[in-house]
């Protein structure tokens, strides 16, 4: 039996309550991509979706499932995705800006040059995700899980990932300004001539100084570490 479309023929919808609507079999691309706007799409079913391009602005997405959907240049422009799921999506060159994916999960999503800018990431799981290039700014990434992510050469500007996890991340030569990277969990990751003089380390003990090895820090940094050993810095 062959789904009945709940879009009919429309490549631009607003407003409109989609919660729960099974929009898995949308029809591939056409001459526009799809563009939501303002459109209540909680818990709806996207997986394997044809959306290459399609444009979500101001959408609520909580708990949407787009596992194995094709985003590739993809934009989602606030709103907010709590818990939507990304696995194993085609997230080529998307871009999300200003949105909340707090818990959302990015398994074996394919993020190549992707860019998350000004988003709230508190608890999102991209560990295992694909790809490079992608990109972090501005977003809040508190209690995530990006353990194994490679972050080679990045710029990371205002980043926060408090209490985060990033083991096993590859930091080599990535410049960090004014990001946080308080209580991080950082085993088994490598930060060789990453430029950490823009982060606030927190309070390091022994382990996490080891774990920051070949890193750059700066004087000030370097002062703060010796003072909480109890050495006087002048």
């Amino acid at each position: 039996m062959q789904m009945v479309n709940p879009l009919g023929d429309r490549r631009e919808i607003q407003d409109a309550d989609l919660s729960g609507a099974d929009l898995s079999g949308l029809p591939g691309p056409g001459p526009e991509p799809y563009v939501f706007r303002r459109c209540t799409l909680n818990g709806a079913d996207l997986r394997g979706a044809a959306l290459a391009g399609a444009v979500f602005e101001s959408c609520a997405l909580d708990q949407a499932d787009f596992r194995g959907a094709d985003l590739d240049t993809a934009r989602f422009t606030g709103g907010g995705g709590t818990g939507a799921r990304f696995e194993d999506a085609g997230l080529i060159d998307a871009v999300f800006d200003g949105v909340d994916l707090s818990g959302a999960k990015f398994g074996n999503a394919l993020l190549t040059d992707a860019t998350f800018t000004g988003c709230r990431m508190i608890g999102a799981v991209l560990a295992g995700c694909r790809g490079t290039g992608y990109r972090l700014a501005g977003s809040n990434l508190m209690l995530a899980d990006l353990s194994g992510c490679g972050f080679r050469g990045a710029v990371l500007t205002g980043v926060r990932f408090d209490e985060a996890n990033l083991s096993g991340c590859d930091f080599t030569r990535a410049v960090f300004a004014d990001c946080r990277l308080i209580r991080a969990r950082c085993v088994d990751a490598r930060f060789a001539e990453a430029d950490l003089r823009g982060a606030d380390l927190g309070t390091l003990d022994d382990a996490g100084l080891r774990r920051l090895a070949g890193a750059v820090i700066s004087r000030e940094q370097a002062a703060a570490i010796l003072a909480g050993r109890g050495f006087t810095v002048r």
